[in-house]
């Protein structure tokens, strides 16, 4: 059964500032492929979202998988959808702010 994928705020807030990161040191153009890419990712789990490592220690039904050894995307499958939590770049504290959050 395909589930919808929907983006908390502060996923969609985390791609924005990722790809404000990257086109300031690079380009717009590599920022908006590799923003592309994460969200191709996230919109994969519709399909087979049971996958990544289960994270209940942080919060109850969080999974994350990870994405091109740079980024981690924290997300929960629930019964119609998935919800992608948040996405952390670069070694990004997102356990502790998540915890914080519970």
């Amino acid at each position: 059964m395909a589930r919808k994928v929907v983006f908390r705020d502060e996923a969609d807030a985390d791609l924005t500032a990722l790809y404000d990161y990257i086109a300031d040191r690079s380009s717009p153009a590599i920022a908006i492929a590799y923003v592309r890419r994460i969200r191709d990712a996230c919109m994969a789990l519709e399909h087979f979202p049971e996958r990544g490592i289960r994270r209940d220690d942080i919060l109850k039904g969080l999974r994350t998988i990870g994405f091109e050894r740079r980024v981690t995307i924290a997300f929960r499958v629930l019964k119609t959808r998935v919800e992608i939590i948040t996405i952390a770049y670069g070694g990004r504290d997102f356990e502790r702010e998540l915890t914080r959050k519970d």
